[in-house]
Formats: structure tokens, C-alpha cells, sequence
């Protein structure tokens, strides 16, 4: 016999997929864009700026959103780094920071996107009404699971733990020398950001944001 929360892990995993992997491999290829915009064209010239998902996928940051996606509220994964070279800016320190602000902003956009879609379908709902189980209740869930995991995404990579965002979006503002003892902490941030992961810690911390953003984003759109 099919065991029933097993068939509700694959269906929050069905859900989550399309809007998270495109947030996880947008938000990397708008570092790209800045950063080609900057004047470092390493991520064009390896083919990086792409939506296509081959060329992003990690597969350990593949893992980790499926497993989070079976069997955890807090969704989470990441894809290949693009790469930046800020030598090869015309200004790297105020590449660098536009680059890191790039990637947040670049989640921040889907899940307006994602509450708008929400928007559409749940007054489609008010009209025609939505049952469950149809591709209308779907998309409805799909999209405000965007909504959260998209602007989940965001707060995340402006925690200030390198290598995140949020850690050279404050390098950009400390004196070179303690900029640079700074980014020495990103051999730990990985190990880091999994224990606050797994011990809730991070989700505790990040929640009010993550929910203050989503009710934001609803309200704009005049939903809920």
C-alpha cells in the first residue's frame, strides 16, 4: 500500500520544483549579468548565462533541495557558483558589491512574480472555484510556494556568513585588511550554515523575515 506521507513529500516536491530551481539558477545567472555588465565576462564566456539548467546544476545543492523538499518546511538548495573574476572589472570593489546584491534581488523579482501568479489564480478561485487536486489548485500551491521560497532564498544569501552574499555585500564596507580576514571564515561558512540549517536555528532566525516578505508580496497584489 502506497504510504500516503511519502505520497505528500513527492507532491510538496512536485510543488516546489519549477519555482525554486529557476529562483536557485536565476539568482546565478543575474551574478553573471552583472558582473558581464562590470566588465568580467567569465560566466558568458563559459556559457553560464543561461536559464537552460545543465550547465548550473550541482549535484550536491541538488540533493540537498530534494531531500529539504521531501522532508523538511524550509526548502533549500544551490547551484554551480557562476564564475567572477573582479580583476577584470572596471571598478571591482563596487563590481563586487553589485554583483552579491545582483543575486538576492534576482529572487526577490521571481517571488513578486510568483505572488502575482498566486493572485491570478486565487481569484480564478473566487469565480470558478478550485478543487483539489486540479491543475488550478496546483499552480495556486506552486506559486505561493515561489512566493516563500523564493524570498526564502533571498534572506538566506544575505546571512553575512562567506562565502554568502551578504558576507561581500559587507567586505565591500570594511577596510581592505579586515576584509580580507573576513572571507578567510568561508572554509567554515558551508559547515556553518548546514548546523544553523539542521538545527533549526536558521529557519527560527530567518521565518519572521521570510513571512513579513511573502505577506508584503500578497498584500500588493491584494490577496489573502
Amino acid at each position: 500500500m502506497f504510504d500516503s506521507s511519502l505520497s505528500i513529500s513527492i507532491t510538496n516536491l512536485a510543488v516546489a520544483f519549477v519555482p525554486v530551481l529557476f529562483g536557485i539558477i536565476l539568482h546565478e545567472v543575474a551574478h553573471g549579468w552583472v558582473a558581464s555588465l562590470c566588465g568580467d565576462q567569465s560566466a558568458r564566456m563559459l556559457g553560464r548565462l543561461t536559464l537552460n539548467p545543465v550547465p548550473h546544476i550541482d549535484p550536491l545543492g541538488l540533493v540537498m533541495f530534494v531531500l529539504t523538499a521531501l522532508a523538511s518546511p524550509f526548502v533549500f538548495g544551490w547551484a554551480k557558483p557562476v564564475p567572477v573574476n573582479p580583476r577584470n572589472m572596471r571598478n571591482p570593489e563596487r563590481g563586487m558589491l553589485l554583483v552579491s546584491v545582483a543575486g538576492p534581488l534576482a529572487n526577490i523579482l521571481v517571488a513578486f512574480v510568483c505572488a502575482g501568479g498566486a493572485a491570478l489564480m486565487w481569484h480564478h478561485a473566487q469565480v470558478s472555484g478550485i478543487a483539489e487536486g486540479s491543475t488550478a489548485h496546483f499552480l495556486l500551491r506552486m506559486f505561493v510556494v515561489g512566493t516563500l521560497s523564493n524570498f526564502a532564498l533571498a534572506w538566506i544569501n544575505l546571512v553575512p556568513i562567506p562565502p554568502l552574499d551578504g558576507s561581500h555585500i559587507v567586505e565591500a564596507f570594511l577596510p581592505r585588511r579586515w576584509a580580507w580576514q573576513y572571507s578567510r571564515l568561508g572554509r567554515w561558512g558551508f559547515i556553518i550554515l548546514i548546523v544553523l540549517l539542521a538545527t533549526g536555528v536558521l529557519g527560527a532566525l530567518l521565518g519572521p523575515f521570510i513571512e513579513w516578505s511573502a505577506e508584503l508580496a500578497f498584500s500588493f497584489f491584494n490577496l489573502f
